[in-house]
């Protein structure tokens, strides 16, 4: 048994599951939205656990669940959780919570429908984080392509019918490319337990073709440049807590799976790859903020700065030392924790004014200074001001990657000045100025209930931005065990 002395990972991955269960008997839509919040702030609450049991300096799986699931063909119901994952599953649990309360007076259909999907999401991406036999991973990659389908589709904006199939197709794509690539592992190796195959040695044409199909869904999802077309019509149409979880975590999938499978698998293989991906990630840094920069739309500008962000976190990993993949770690939290909010700054906004155009704001700081004061601590974040979040991220993965190749971390840096430019414009159009916009002159500033919404985000922004050692310390082991499979391979 593991030190919890319990499923510690099964309750956290299945609570908010049968809380999408327990809707469908539950009466009154009040009722619904009390228990949807209730089942994810527990799910958040048993999470903290992993923090609180966690075994400072050990590098392998903790909190290990193995048992045989089918037998005949060697799957297992295999879980666990080591340093490069624990905040990724801590950073799931936690935004929860926070789509669940957001989204407590802008659904206004379906209700029940609605939060039995982002339970059953909040499932999918939990158990993507945890597992450890290749079929139950895939089982969980692909569980959380419907209820992300009918979240866009359904309660998104106006185009959201063509954003949601196009969000699945190109998912699906992916995904089935990845299952051909499984296959054939277990065929080579007879088994789909991911710890025995990290031990095992394949074949360099085997590696090639194999890292490319894992490597292609998981840039699918990052999603890398040229493969991110689906990623802004989903984030624009999606409703705001769905642009939350899917910058927030789901994206992260993709980030995951190549240090998690595509890297160790196939480590001859990953390293003939290095500069193919380290070129495409620059290029989604450089792309992802030019376009940001000429945006006319809000929400569009923050979905296309994912791209830049994510392609920090690609280049990060494949430096293939320690600074760049820890970097690219704790970016991966960092970028959840300020798109988030910068999504979740735009729902708000958009639920008071029924626009996005930047172009319909100014002057809003003297209408709504407490929203202006969240407002301006996320897009430093998001920038990457020292003392918060974003510049831990940023700088580690920079000297990861001038570490592997100078000319890419030159290259790359330029996306931190482009990120300065299109924020700060942003923020200078919405905020500052005159307040000349007969519309924008009684908007009611931040609800009770909006700012405990983002309260704890900014907590964590400046947590991490103040104190890094306290991730770095559970992070760093895990990422060195890799280096070290990767250099003895």
């Amino acid at each position: 048994m593991n030190q919890a002395g319990f499923p510690l990972l099964s309750t956290i991955v299945f609570l908010p599951l049968f809380g999408a269960l327990v809707l469908l008997f539950l009466p009154g839509e009040r009722l619904q939205k009390w228990w949807s919040v209730i089942i994810t702030t527990i799910t958040f609450l048993v999470s903290l656990l992993l923090f609180v049991w966690w075994r400072n300096g050990e590098a392998g799986m903790q909190f290990v669940e193995q048992t045989e699931w089918v037998p005949g063909l060697h799957i297992q119901y295999y879980l666990g959780v080591d340093g490069i994952s624990l905040f990724l599953v801590l950073l799931t649990t936690f935004l929860g919570p926070i789509v669940t309360l957001f989204s407590w007076d802008t659904i206004k259909k379906n209700v029940r429908t609605y939060y039995m999907f982002l339970l059953w999401l909040e499932t999918g991406i939990l158990g993507v984080f945890v597992a450890l036999d290749l079929v139950l991973f895939y089982v969980f990659w692909d569980m959380m392509l419907v209820p992300m389908y009918f979240i866009i589709g359904k309660w998104g904006h106006e185009r959201r019918i063509y954003a949601a199939f196009k969000f699945f197709i190109y998912t699906a794509a992916g995904s089935a490319l990845m299952l051909i690539a499984i296959l054939v592992l277990y065929f080579k190796t007879g088994t789909f337990d991911l710890m025995k195959i990290y031990q095992l040695h394949l074949p360099l044409n085997v590696q090639i073709w194999a890292f490319v199909a894992f490597g292609l869904a998981f840039a699918i999802k990052v999603p890398l440049f040229p493969f991110h077309t689906w990623l802004p019509d989903a984030h624009v149409e999606a409703p705001t807590a769905g642009s939350v979880i899917l910058a927030g975590v789901l994206l992260k999938m993709g980030t995951y799976g190549f240090l998690r499978f595509a890297v160790p698998l196939f480590p001859d293989a990953a390293r003939m790859f290095v500069p193919v991906l380290s070129i495409m990630a620059i290029i989604g840094i450089t792309y992802g903020a030019l376009v940001s920069l000429v945006q006319e739309d809000l929400k569009s500008l923050v979905a296309y700065s994912s791209i830049a962000h994510l392609g920090f976190v690609v280049l990060g990993i494949f430096a293939l030392n320690l600074q760049g993949m820890s970097g690219a770690v704790i970016q991966m939290v960092n970028h959840g924790l300020s798109t988030g909010a910068l999504f979740l700054l735009v729902g708000m906004l958009y639920n008071r004014r029924h626009t996005r155009l930047i172009r319909e704001f100014g002057g809003l700081w003297k209408q709504v200074p407490v929203y202006g004061f969240f407002f301006l601590i996320i897009m430093l974040s998001s920038i990457g001001l020292p003392g918060l979040n974003g510049f831990v991220g940023e700088f580690t993965i920079l000297l990861g990657a001038f570490k592997a190749s100078k000319a890419y971390a030159i290259v790359a840096a330029t996306g931190v000045i482009l990120a300065a430019w299109y924020l700060l414009h942003a923020f200078r159009e919405v905020m500052e100025g005159p307040l000349e916009n007969p519309a924008n002159f009684d908007i009611p500033d931040l609800n009770k209930r909006e700012i405990a919404i983002l309260v704890p985000i900014v907590i964590l922004v400046v947590l991490i931005g103040l104190f890094p050692n306290i991730f770095f310390d559970k992070i760093n082991p895990s990422v060195t065990l890799l280096l070290q499979h990767l250099s003895g391979m």
